[in-house]
């Protein structure tokens, strides 16, 4: 009765630095082989732990620039040290034709790049429970010095302060909940009136319509002037 529109969702996952957001996506990717995650192409060195095509597209900063050229991100940013970060086009377009639903895990400069090209898209925002809870989170790690705990300390405080420019907030203070959550929005969304694309009825539910109306009004007749 209801044809609902094909097309998949952009969705948007962002949040501040230790919220958990890597974590929440890779539990929802567990859970649907209709959501993918988009990967992004980067122009720094490639770490020993992670692949190519994987964790991300490692290319030549030359390449990155070429592809820069050609219009092939639809976001794209310069970092601290120079490397370059975006998020490929053709490979979001083509998955979204088919239906699936496509996360993007990035920033929020990144995030409002996409939103001005494509309004339609779905934005979350990860928070941790607290501020004090970021600062555990990015002690625990113990990869970093103090000067760096300070700085990510810092850009959390910055990121938080984004969280209106997104349509959802979930707070990440238990794994599975704001799984849940997520998975809520994101059904929520595909339910909207505006994604429905046809709406039809068919003959047999015609022939119920009218035998309802002979047997409720008998004596009604449509008089035309």
């Amino acid at each position: 009765m209801i044809k609902t529109k094909k097309q998949g969702s952009l969705i948007i996952i962002s949040g501040t630095t230790c919220a958990g957001k890597g974590t929440v996506i890779k539990k929802l990717l567990e859970r649907h082989n209709d959501i993918v995650l988009s990967i992004s192409y980067t122009s720094r060195p490639k770490r020993e732990s992670e692949v190519d095509g994987v964790d991300y597209y490692f290319v030549t900063k030359e390449e990155f620039e070429k592809k820069i050229a050609n219009d092939d991100f639809l976001e794209y940013a310069q970092v601290q040290y120079g490397a370059y970060y975006g998020t490929p086009k053709a490979e979001i377009i083509k998955q979204l034709d088919t239906g699936k639903d496509v996360i993007l895990e990035i920033d929020v400069q990144g995030a409002k790049q996409i939103k001005e090209k494509f309004p339609e898209t779905i934005l979350i925002f990860i928070m941790a429970p607290s501020m004090e809870e970021v600062k555990r989170r990015i002690e625990m790690r113990g990869d970093e010095n103090q000067e760096q705990i300070i700085s990510r300390f810092k850009r959390a405080y910055q990121e938080i302060n984004q969280y209106t420019n997104y349509n959802y907030v979930v707070v990440n203070d238990d794994l599975k909940e704001s799984v849940d959550k997520v998975e809520a929005i994101l059904v929520s969304e595909k339910l909207r009136v505006d994604r429905i694309e046809e709406l039809s009825v068919e003959n047999e539910e015609e022939m119920i319509h009218e035998l309802l109306m002979e047997k409720d009004f008998p004596n009604v007749r449509i008089q035309i002037q």
